[in-house]
């Protein structure tokens, strides 16, 4: 478990390969709650690579000391985060 929000990953590794592939970060907000908008890359077993990019804003809470996982939105696909970054820009107009 990280003890700061800039030690914290998406990063999962199984049976020796690494499946979600953390490619970068944003820390959106910190405190005792933390928000993160995460890009990654999911392994494809059958193809033998890498996904296109895919993103994710995670919530930590820090208890202990700790910070522990205690929501997530996934963004599946370049569409989808497109429309959001649209839809945020013309309400912010």
């Amino acid at each position: 478990m990280a003890e700061t929000a800039d030690e914290l990953t998406i990063d999962y590794e199984e049976g020796g390969i690494l499946t979600t592939k953390q490619t970068d970060k944003m820390i959106l907000s910190k405190g005792a709650w933390v928000t993160i908008l995460f890009k990654y890359q999911s392994w494809n077993k059958a193809e033998q690579s890498y996904s296109e990019d895919k993103y994710t804003i995670r919530r930590f809470q820090k208890r202990d000391g700790k910070y522990t996982p205690r929501s997530k939105f996934n963004i599946t696909n370049a569409k989808q985060a497109k429309l959001i970054v649209d839809t945020l820009q013309d309400w912010m107009k």
